[in-house]
């Protein structure tokens, strides 16, 4: 599959790494040109280098692209950020949300009717009454999925990301079947594990949680102790 990238960032360069070495074409964008390029060279070589020693393990994942199966890489690539828009079959959202409004104003009207995933977090206080994915999706027209938000960027550079055992759960808040089942792709393509969150009107729960854990680890906090298995939940 196509993904385009706005941003080329740390989520940008995580993600789009282990979705190249899954086989994905990706193009990334950002503000100067010769860094957006810089950066794709480097996606490239480094999905090149530890393609083959991933290649297995990704070969047993559901929903893994033939080629990431084979342990080919087709490459990243650089361009702007309406180009980027108008290549990805699914475009992912990854920019600090003071430039948001702009950068989406930049990608013109590629975006309309695509699936949009939205990994954004709120930079400082959240405030509930101003979620971030069901702006993403009204200024885009977009298939808005919320997802990858809940975790910091280094674990999304783990090949795969499995603790204790478990393939890490990430989940999905969005109101499109094919936009989901896209994300849920992509998830696997990871080694994860994609998780049922709800509609988009959900995200800002998604959204709640992040700047709640988020809050927990930085005192210090093991944020994953805080609920017990799914066999005491009550359920």
């Amino acid at each position: 599959m196509r993904i385009g990238i706005l941003g080329a960032g740390g989520m940008a360069d995580a993600l789009g790494t282990q979705w190249a070495r899954a086989g994905h074409e990706v193009m990334i964008s950002g503000r100067d040109a010769s860094a957006s390029a810089a950066r794709a060279a480097t996606m490239t070589a480094e999905a090149a280098r530890t393609s083959a020693e991933v290649a297995g393990a990704r070969a047993e994942v559901a929903g893994a692209a033939a080629a990431g199966a084979r342990g080919e890489v087709v490459g990243v690539r650089a361009g702007s950020w309406a180009e980027a828009a108008a290549f990805g079959e699914v475009v992912m959202v990854a920019v600090r949300q003071a430039g948001l409004a702009g950068v989406l104003e930049s990608a013109g009207g590629a975006l309309r009717g695509k699936p949009v995933i939205d990994v954004a977090n709120a930079e400082g206080p959240y405030d509930p009454a101003r979620p971030i994915a069901p702006l993403i999706r009204d200024l885009t027209g977009g298939h808005v999925v919320k997802a990858f938000n809940l975790c910091h960027v280094d674990v999304w550079r783990l090949t795969p990301p499995v603790f204790d055992g478990r393939p890490l759960a990430v989940p999905l808040c969005g109101d499109d079947p094919a936009a989901l089942a896209a994300v849920r792709t992509l998830v696997a393509d990871l080694g994860c594990t994609p998780v049922d969150g709800g509609g988009l009107d959900r995200a800002v729960l998604l959204e709640a949680t992040a700047a709640f854990m988020i809050g927990l680890w930085f005192g210090g906090a093991d944020a994953q102790a805080v609920l017990p298995p799914v066999a005491y939940s009550g359920v």
